[in-house]
């Protein structure tokens, strides 16, 4: 068994998150399956999207900073799929979706992904 996380945030990722928690208070992910934004994750304010039993917590992230953990859900159906991966969320420029917080910083979150293990 391994200790290594199923989701991680780079140092730009964790930068930006704190900056987001500054302005909008405690966050969350929900990573999208696709539809807005191809397959982004998608930051909002804690409890702004509903989640339910067809979704899954991966993650409680703490970040060094902020108060609280930051959760990161995923619908069920994509973790099937995504189940042998690690997510590590990362910062690149350019716009995502309107519906994520950061979209008017001039960034986006982007995933990133390795196999489990490796």
């Amino acid at each position: 068994m391994t200790d290594t996380p199923r989701v991680e945030l780079t140092p730009a990722a964790a930068d930006l998150v704190r900056r987001l928690r500054d302005l909008h208070g405690p966050l969350m992910f929900h990573q999208s399956g696709g539809c807005c934004d191809g397959s982004a994750p998608m930051c909002y304010p804690e409890g702004e999207f509903r989640t339910g039993g067809s979704d899954v917590c991966l993650a409680s992230l703490a970040v060094e900073g902020v108060a609280e953990p930051v959760a990161f859900w995923m619908s069920k159906s994509q973790y099937d799929v995504w189940s042998h991966t690690r997510l590590i969320v990362d910062v690149v420029p350019g716009r995502g979706s309107g519906f994520s917080l950061e979209a008017p910083e001039g960034v986006r979150f982007l995933i990133r992904s390795r196999l489990v293990g490796t």
